[in-house]
């Protein structure tokens, strides 16, 4: 384990969460100062937890499979820089058991009749739409508050998250325990998709950061898959994908059918009881249309295999069961303006550092002025 970090480093390292975490403005009192605490002392743990890779693959007492894993990450990294011009530096190049199956637990949430998330302001990053903690129990308090006030909540477990580059003098963000047994296509992407943050980042725009970091992974996996996966990688993540692609179409359109619901609402052409009932009926219809898709997935088809176990479904079915305002505005944050960003990787041929440079000019304009620009370049609705 890695030797206590000096005092100096300490009070650089606290300086750093302080100003990722935030003096929120709209956070304050004791309940900052915890909060504070809990995101140093987490942050701490797990930075001291991690070892550089080439240490962890020397070791003779861990399973061949880790040690395969820790390989592939090596690769994937060396692939991220060389191929997609993602950052050369000390991120993801040491791995940590947590002993936990998260690294932080986030919570989202939003009003009865909105897609549109609660935030919690901060510095650097600025505006954002979720909290993170690294106690579930902490997060849960959080959202019992949430709700307690008239809002949707929900709390997820976050696989990895980023520092955007900040901690890379202390070791920079660590491979984790909590995603480090996903498949090949999945863990590969999810590196991508974290690396990506430390590209370009737009203090206060959630939909923007995270529709571009989604983008990089979504192209930089299907670069990965082309040219370095195995045939049985390849399927494996081609049948992820079609999963992952039919869910999100079906997330869409429920998103689609509550907006116009929930329009009606705030231009007031509705009382509160029948707009009640509509979304009663759209979450119905949700969770009936997810439930037949979830019976073709793991129906075997013309003699082939099943799309999917019950194992491979188990996150979909929690998301559903769960699902509110505030699951289905987070999901739109990774999703909604992804085509866009895919269709200015293609205007710049292709070429990652002239994407990264038309990504960093669109990240200086003000949000509303980059976000109409990048909807103009969504492909027409078929």
């Amino acid at each position: 384990m890695q030797s206590p970090l000096a005092p100096a480093r300490l009070a650089a390292l606290i300086l750093t969460l302080l100003t990722l975490a935030g003096c929120a403005s709209n956070v304050s009192g004791p309940g900052a100062v915890r909060y504070y605490w809990q995101s140093l002392r987490g942050h701490v743990q797990l930075m001291q937890a991690a070892e550089p890779i080439d240490q962890w693959v020397a070791r003779d007492d861990i399973s061949p499979a880790l040690r395969e894993r820790l390989q592939l990450a090596q690769r994937a990294r060396a692939f991220a820089v060389a191929e997609l011009g993602l950052p050369d530096n000390a991120s993801y190049r040491r791995y940590a058991d947590l002993k936990r199956p998260a690294a932080v637990w986030n919570v989202v949430a939003a009003p009865p009749y909105e897609l549109k998330l609660h935030t919690w302001c901060f510095p650097i990053t600025g505006c954002i739409g979720y909290r993170g903690y690294f106690s579930e129990a902490d997060a849960q308090a959080e959202a019992a508050q949430l709700a307690a006030q008239g809002l949707e909540v929900e709390v997820y477990g976050v696989p990895a998250y980023s520092t955007l580059g900040y901690m890379n003098w202390a070791g920079g963000d660590p491979l984790l325990n909590t995603f480090i047994v996903w498949p090949e296509g999945d863990f590969v992407r999810l590196l991508f998709h974290e690396l990506a943050h430390q590209v370009v980042y737009a203090e206060g725009d959630t939909l923007f950061n995270e529709s571009f970091a989604t983008a990089v992974e979504r192209i930089g996996i299907a670069q990965w898959l082309a040219t370095q996966a195995s045939e049985p990688a390849r399927a494996a993540a081609a049948t992820s994908e079609a999963r992952r692609s039919a869910f999100r179409a079906l997330t869409r359109a429920t998103r689609a059918r509550l907006s116009a619901i929930y329009e009606q609402k705030q231009a007031g052409a509705q009382s509160e009881s029948p707009l009640l009932a509509m979304k009663a009926g759209a979450m119905e219809a949700f969770r009936a249309d997810y439930a037949a898709l979830r019976a073709r997935w793991l129906a075997p088809h013309d003699g082939a295999p099943p799309l999917a176990t019950t194992a491979q479904v188990a996150g979909y079915d929690r998301w559903v069961a769960k699902a509110n305002n505030a699951s289905f505005a987070a999901q739109a944050a990774y999703d909604e303006l992804v085509p866009a960003f895919e269709a200015l990787h293609a205007r710049e041929g292709g070429d990652w550092p002239r994407f990264y440079d038309a990504v960093r000019q669109l990240a200086r304009q003000p949000q509303a002025q980059r976000q109409e620009a990048l909807r103009a370049l969504l492909p027409a609705p078929h």
